[in-house]
């Protein structure tokens, strides 16, 4: 702790990074009856509070170390922090990223004059290709976190926040994916205010540091989820995972739907819009406050970053309102006979707002709906459910169900019956030229395609759902077929929405 306390201190952080103001969130306290207070990383010069680690790093780099350039492997905001300090100390930068990267990223990175290396489909096949370069060019490599002077460097927000506050904080909220923040932030605030909870916030399908504390040893996921990209690591650092042990109090899960809630609450309270892993931080702080019952604390959450996508933003507010459980999705079984669509708008439905519907006519007995409505809490959606029941149309509730949210609201559209054998299965692809044709290529010739559906939604990797007739005996083909595929995917089959409405 003591070491982490001196190079924190003695950081350089300064010659190229900000003091980025704390504000309370105002509404979001009344709301949450806390003081909420919001640490604007995002404010940072690269939008982003990697500058402070990665420039940090770079600036204590011997002259031998800087003469031979810097490289370093990322998606996102590490790149424009190595590119930023390299630029600002006069030294030669070389940036892997993947080819799924988004253009406005590599374009911000190639603008500090850093020269970028498009290879691979992720940030595992960039950051292999980066040490094939560094065997060959010897350049001097800068880790993203797993780095005593770019944890340190991480850790003056906590320095910061510390003096800004006066010490008068009960919680602070960090986003978590590699751990360098949280790593840096957990030992400076316990040293000075060990009362304080230091508490890392987790995409629940990104969660490698929450599963590695829990077995007490470091965990490689299998697969990372992408909505909230710069956290998406599978696994922590060594560094960071023996900090977080010492330092962290615990880790709060979130799910798409909170993180885009959490978006809004921070556009809201600051008419800035944060990156998905920038809006974790404030996530976490919602839900720990829900389920926990806190109230009259001080509580504070870092918003780390906001290089946010704008074909992002749709994506975003479709989810927004599950996020605040101000809304709830409904496949609901009604009969298939003149005015039954009239009785449960005005029996059922009443007054409450409507926000999606949708209908296609499949059958002559039955008929079954898409339906969303306008909720206040939890409480409201599951008594809605059991007006349901008592009125006696039966219904599932589909409001956690991501098949229905990402995909069948927008393709009800009523079953097929000349589909036979037939499987279901979510595929994520890279966003890039050609990702579907090596899909296709690699497929089996027998196996025909009998559902596709794709919707772009301004990340790195795009969301398909593809329907396949899988002839008998050829089971086996398909299971070797799915076990080499290099893209990350989810049966279906047995999904309740997808046998109603598809």
């Amino acid at each position: 702790m003591q070491k982490m306390l001196k190079l924190i201190l003695t950081s350089r952080v300064y010659e190229a990074a900000v003091e980025t103001p704390l504000e309370e969130a105002t509404a979001l306290s009344r709301d949450l009856r806390n003081r909420v207070l919001l640490k604007r990383e995002d404010l940072q010069p690269i939008f982003s509070f990697k500058l402070r680690g990665a420039y940090n790093k770079v600036a204590h780099l011997s002259d031998t170390e800087k003469a031979r350039g810097v490289i370093a492997a990322s998606a996102g905001n590490h790149a424009q922090g190595v590119a930023f300090a390299a630029s600002r100390l006069g030294l030669r930068a070389t940036i892997v990223m993947p080819v799924t990267t988004p253009r406005i990223k590599v374009a911000a990175v190639e603008g500090l004059d850093a020269q970028v290396v498009l290879h691979g489909d992720n940030y595992s096949e960039a950051a292999d290709f980066c040490q094939r370069l560094i065997g060959e060019a010897g350049m001097t490599f800068i880790h993203p976190f797993d780095d005593e002077l770019v944890i340190a460097g991480q850790g003056t927000v906590a320095d910061e926040l510390m003096r800004q506050s006066a010490g008068k904080l009960d919680a602070v909220f960090v986003p978590v994916g590699g751990g360098g923040l949280i790593a840096g932030m957990g030992a400076y605030l316990k040293a000075l205010r060990p009362e304080v909870r230091v508490i890392g916030v987790e995409p629940a399908d990104c969660d490698a540091m929450a599963r590695s504390l829990e077995k007490g040893r470091r965990v490689a996921l299998d697969s990372v989820g992408i909505f909230a990209d710069g956290v998406a690591v599978r696994e922590v650092g060594g560094l960071t995972f023996d900090y977080c042990r010492r330092f962290v109090d615990e880790i709060v899960r979130v799910d798409t739907d909170e993180i885009c809630s959490a978006i809004k609450s921070i556009y809201h309270a600051t008419r800035s819009i944060v990156e998905p892993a920038g809006a974790l931080g404030v996530a976490g702080l919602k839900k720990y406050v829900r389920e926990r019952g806190v109230a009259g604390q001080s509580l504070a959450a870092v918003n780390s970053g906001a290089n946010m996508n704008f074909e992002r933003l749709r994506y975003v507010a479709e989810r927004t309102l599950i996020g605040e459980k101000q809304e709830a999705l409904f496949a609901v079984t009604i009969p298939e006979e003149p005015g039954s669509l009239k009785r449960f708008c005005a029996e059922v439905i009443g007054d409450r707002n409507i926000t999606e519907f949708n209908y296609r006519l499949a059958g002559r007995d039955l008929a079954h709906i898409f339906v969303g409505i306008s909720v206040r809490n939890d409480e409201e959606r599951l008594s809605f459910a059991r007006e349901l029941t008592e009125a006696g149309f039966e219904n599932i509730d589909l409001t956690d169900n991501d098949l229905a949210k990402t995909h069948i609201r927008y393709m009800v559209g009523g079953r097929s019956s000349e589909v036979v054998r037939e499987v279901l299965y979510r595929f994520w692809f890279p966003e890039r030229p050609g990702a579907l044709a090596r899909f296709l290529g690699s497929m089996g010739a027998e196996w025909n395609i009998s559902l596709f559906h794709y919707r772009m939604q301004g990340g790195d990797f795009g969301r398909v759902l593809i329907g396949l007739e899988i002839p008998d005996g050829q089971e086996e083909g398909f299971r070797t077929f799915l076990q080499h595929l290099r893209y990350r995917y989810v049966e279906e089959t047995g999904n309740s929405a997808y046998r109603l409405f598809l």
